[in-house]
């Protein structure tokens, strides 16, 4: 089957020569992962290609995922982010792709410090400019920020998005990590939406195959149909194997299809992301 994981994370150390923006945040796991580790994790478990999605502690810089980009344009593509207290950068919008291996943006809103962008319309030049270029978004959400997320995405019914983590709540368990799903169900009425069922396993106090989640993957995909649903690892936070990430998906929910495996483990995603398919390419 051809696999595309929609979250992969690399990252140097924090150092003087390259601080990250929050020195106290927690980074995934306590080792950097750069991306000759990630392209040995990926051949091992069978993932073709791979969306390098640059961690927020390392603030608004996308040059390490392009490096990677770059030197292997055939297994990495990146969602980059975009300083949204900069308006000048508008003009930059329309030409983010024309940067090798530069597919969308993806943006956090998890501080504080972030919540004017979304309501007190900071980054409206910005929904705005995205939404002009066709350029797709990945978002992550919270319970704080969804509503006016929400309001985003109804004034901009052109911008495509896709809510990281299926719009999971960071640190729970079980239901308790499904507290924002019906809000986020909700979006499906929203042709312009799709999800990233994505770092599932993190979420689970059961072992694999973690059959407590089934049920709540089973309503997004009722929800959102397989073309918008995009699955994804998050690796370096993963409680279990690479592999186990795949076949939750590909061999422990017998009411997906085969067409729907392919849609969910990466041809949606590819299509959602203008990213050529292999046959295509």
């Amino acid at each position: 089957m051809f696999v595309v994981d929609c979250q992969v994370h690399i990252w140097q150390a924090n150092s003087p020569e390259r601080p990250w923006r929050d020195s106290n945040q927690k980074p995934p796991r306590p080792e950097p992962l750069m991306k000759e580790e990630l392209l040995r994790e990926m051949d091992k478990a069978g993932v073709a290609r791979a969306i390098i999605v640059p961690p927020s502690m390392e603030g608004d810089r996308n040059d390490l995922a392009l490096a990677a980009a770059h030197s292997h344009p055939d297994r990495f593509a990146v969602m980059g982010r975009i300083p949204l207290d900069h308006p000048e950068l508008e003009a930059s919008v329309a030409d983010w792709r024309r940067e090798p291996g530069m597919l969308g943006f993806r943006l956090t809103f998890k501080r504080e410090w972030a919540k004017p962008f979304i309501f007190e319309g900071k980054a409206d030049w910005f929904w705005a400019a995205a939404e002009r270029a066709n350029i797709p978004v990945m978002l992550q959400v919270t319970s704080d920020t969804l509503p006016g997320i929400r309001k985003i995405i109804e004034q901009h019914p052109d911008l495509r998005v896709a809510i990281d983590h299926l719009g999971l709540v960071p640190g729970k368990k079980d239901e308790a990590a499904f507290a924002l799903l019906p809000e986020i169900l909700a979006l499906a009425k929203l042709r312009n939406v799709s999800v990233k069922v994505s770092g599932i396993p993190c979420y689970s106090s059961e072992p694999y195959p973690y059959r407590n989640l089934h049920g709540h993957i089973k309503q997004a995909y009722n929800a959102f149909g397989p073309e918008r649903m995009f699955w994804g690892a998050d690796l370096t936070r993963l409680p279990c194997t690479y592999h186990q990430a795949i076949t939750l998906f590909t061999e422990e929910m017998p009411w997906l299809t085969a067409t729907d495996k392919e849609l969910i483990m990466g041809k949606a995603l590819c299509t959602w992301l203008d990213w050529a398919l292999p046959s295509q390419a």
